[in-house]
């Protein structure tokens, strides 16, 4: 990596990596390996949509590469990298396309991010809020999807239960479009911590009924009043809700389908009963 002077356009000095050093084995570790992602607090941003939005909403991001080589940067690009004063570094086509996981198009920009952690005591207080609860997700890419949906349905807040499928995969931050950068994603590790958040917000005043999804529900979910605050539980895709969330709520509805289907997948249950509590709440 050596560095060279700035373009008369470029606010930021640039670096260029154009070897497999060090420092693109780092962001490569950041695409593959949860650990690493994890101990270092970054992670990288791929596509133009969630980096539009990852800028608009001021997620903390520590770094924007470019590619140096081949056509022309487009306007955007362009306009990206002159508007930010952040450290911008060129990256050779040939690393940017394995950064970006594209075997058909070389990436304009991507970023390096830090990541954040918000708690549920931090969440807004809200007169009805609407918390979505994922128990277990095995797969990134349904969890980015989910909270693609709870941010397109108004929901407050994704929260991710238990050892499951990271946020920061890029999966998963692909999958939302962006929407993970709009929208609290929080991480807890038992249903103990939803219950206790409940009767805090129970205490000042604002009552929260747990919602869970089955097909073994007891009640349809266009038959359930969803206008007061609501925790909606979607259980994990294989196994669905465990014992301890079918204990914790207060309600299981179902949701009416036909066909040789015997159930909906995770995500898109999820957002059948996120649209069933935005038309009610209209």
């Amino acid at each position: 990596m050596s560095r060279t002077p700035p373009g008369r356009n470029r606010p930021a000095p640039t670096l260029l990596v154009t070897a497999r050093n060090a420092r693109f084995q780092q962001w490569q570790s950041y695409l593959t390996n949860r650990a690493k992602r994890t101990k270092a607090g970054r992670f990288l941003i791929q596509g133009v949509r969630p980096l539009n939005l990852a800028l608009e909403y001021n997620w903390p991001i520590e770094s924007l590469l470019h590619r140096i080589d081949g056509p022309p940067l487009s306007v955007w690009a362009r306009e990206v990298l002159a508007s930010r004063s952040l450290e911008q570094i060129g990256v050779s086509a040939e690393l940017m396309t394995e950064l970006g996981e594209k075997t058909s198009a070389v990436p304009e920009l991507m970023a390096v991010a830090k990541t954040r952690t918000p708690r549920l005591k931090d969440l807004r207080q809200q007169s009805a809020p609407l918390i979505v609860v994922f128990d277990r997700p095995s797969s990134p890419g349904n969890l980015g999807t989910l909270v693609r949906s709870a941010d397109a349905f108004g929901a407050d807040a994704v929260v991710v239960v238990g050892h499951g499928a990271d946020p920061f995969d890029p999966q998963s931050v692909r999958a939302s479009t962006g929407s993970l950068f709009a929208m609290p994603v929080v991480t807890v590790s038992a249903v103990e911590e939803i219950l206790a958040f409940r009767e805090s917000r129970r205490e000042s005043g604002t009552d929260l009924q747990i919602v869970g999804t089955d097909e073994s529900g007891s009640v349809t979910v266009d038959a359930h009043d969803f206008t007061g605050g609501t925790v909606l539980v979607i259980g994990n895709e294989t196994r669905g809700m465990s014992a301890a969330w079918r204990q914790a709520c207060d309600t299981v509805v179902t949701i009416p389908i036909g066909g040789a289907a015997s159930s909906l997948g995770a995500p898109s249950a999820g957002a059948v009963v996120l649209y069933e509590i935005a038309r009610q709440r209209r």
